[in-house]
């Protein structure tokens, strides 16, 4: 069976965007909500502006909308300067967080309205209308007015009016801030199902980052009217190029530290003389002791089977000793070795460095940060023998949060880390608890190394 193409157009040279901000600027007074963004959005995207209240994401919202135009800079969509383009010329439809339905019209009626008010012939409408309701799931609510109908079914109302004029862009301003966590995480799955069916450009706008990674194709981080990263849920969580991205998405352990370079030693190359064969003395004492006669063997041919058999031999048969090949081929027991390479982190007086394996080689005797996630890391009473980071701290707290528990353990220089363990079984007790001495450990690339 053949696997589905992966949905990446950011990643193709020849695809062009169907949104462009060229070093767009936009000033009210002297506040500077949006400082020179360039930035690309492609078509059939499901694109989140994720940042806090006041980073500019509702003002980028706002002037792809037309209800803003940029300070500086131009906006294109589809190859068309948007700068002097009323809002109801552009091929946009807005969804508000309110949903701004009108109460006295029934469903029906709701989803029609902007219809009404083009040179669409009424059948179509009452066509385009029925498919909008049932993509929306909302056929047999169509007769209903907004306050007969729970808040999923009014938030699907909306989306099916801004849909209905099949706009090649949808803006959702926190389309999903009125629900309650169960029904906005059903309808988050709902909105992606409904973008794929329709193949609409959806850009929303939020501080949900759970939302922001759940829907979306790529996630733009917003701070201060800039972007600091923009790349795909999967990049941001576990690839963050700043200490500001990796703090504000999800739990992350920063840990920082002095990066020094870790020696790689060359290897010894073998001597061109070298023996093929060990010598016979060293096989002979790597074989380990000659098997014994069997006592019993003896007895019975000496006393029942000698006037058949005759005299037995004395000479003891043993298999050959094994070849230098075989020698060198057999397992031995070796002790775990921390793989070379990489940079060392000195993060605390009297510990050991942090080995980071992935660590970029020009970072050398740099000030940097390392984030880890809570998951990455291990926990563990005993010293574990193959880690190739430990470090010892005590459990401070423990967060029980049903599928994982969050370990709160402060290390020796103070520093309070968390790591997380999957509840997997059901256990009556905990084998780590409060005061506990622990153990944290982790791979040389379970973090990021970062610059301050």
């Amino acid at each position: 069976m053949a696997q589905a193409p992966v949905f990446a157009p950011w990643d193709d040279p020849s695809e062009t965007p169907l949104i462009q901000f060229k070093n767009v600027t936009k000033r009210f007074g002297d506040f500077t909500a949006i400082d020179d963004l360039t930035l690309d959005i492609f078509e059939k995207e499901f694109f989140a502006l994720l940042g806090p209240s006041g980073c500019g994401k509702t003002t980028m919202m706002r002037m792809l909308g037309g209800f803003e135009t940029p300070t500086t800079g131009t906006i294109s969509i589809a190859g068309q300067d948007m700068n002097n383009v009323p809002p109801n010329k552009r091929a946009v439809n807005m969804m508000f967080q309110s949903y701004a339905l009108f109460p006295h019209l029934s469903i029906y009626e709701n989803i029609a309205f902007g219809l009404r008010r083009t040179d669409i012939a009424k059948g179509a409408i009452d066509a385009r209308v029925h498919e909008m309701l049932k993509l929306t799931r909302l056929e047999k609510f169509a007769r209903r007015k907004p306050h007969q109908i729970s808040g999923g079914q009014r938030q699907r109302v909306a989306l099916a009016r801004s849909l209905a004029k099949a706009p090649k862009l949808l803006l959702l301003d926190e389309p999903l801030g009125a629900l309650d966590k169960k029904l906005r995480q059903d309808t988050q799955f709902e909105l992606m199902d409904i973008q794929e069916k329709t193949g609409t450009t959806f850009v929303i706008v939020t501080h949900d980052q759970e939302e922001a990674m759940t829907v979306a194709s790529r996630v733009a981080v917003m701070d201060e009217g800039r972007v600091m990263q923009v790349a795909t849920p999967a990049d941001i969580y576990e690839a963050p190029n700043s200490k500001y991205v990796a703090d504000f998405i999800g739990d992350v352990n920063l840990i920082e530290g002095t990066a020094s370079l870790r020696a790689i030693t060359a290897p010894t190359p073998e001597p061109e003389d070298a023996p093929t064969e060990a010598p016979q003395e060293e096989i002979a004492a790597q074989t380990g002791p000659k098997p014994e006669p069997n006592k019993l063997g003896e007895w019975l041919h000496d006393k029942l089977l000698f006037p058949i058999l005759g005299e037995r031999e004395q000479t003891i048969k043993q298999l050959p000793p094994p070849s230098a090949e075989e020698l060198k081929a057999a397992p031995s027991e070796t002790a775990y070795q921390i793989p070379e390479g990489g940079l060392s982190l000195e993060w605390a007086a009297g510990e050991l460095p942090i080995i980071v394996l992935n660590g970029d080689p020009h970072l050398d005797g740099k000030t940097l940060t390392l984030a880890i996630r809570p998951e990455k890391l291990n926990i563990a009473k005993a010293r574990p023998d193959a880690a190739d980071n430990a470090m010892r701290g005590k459990v401070i707290d423990i967060a029980y949060l049903g599928n994982v528990s969050t370990y709160y353990v402060e290390l020796s220089n103070g520093a309070m880390i968390k790591a997380q363990m999957t509840n997997a079984r059901r256990l009556a007790r905990r084998d780590i608890t409060w005061e506990d001495d622990v153990w944290v450990s982790f791979t040389g690339t379970a973090g990021v190394l970062l610059e301050s």
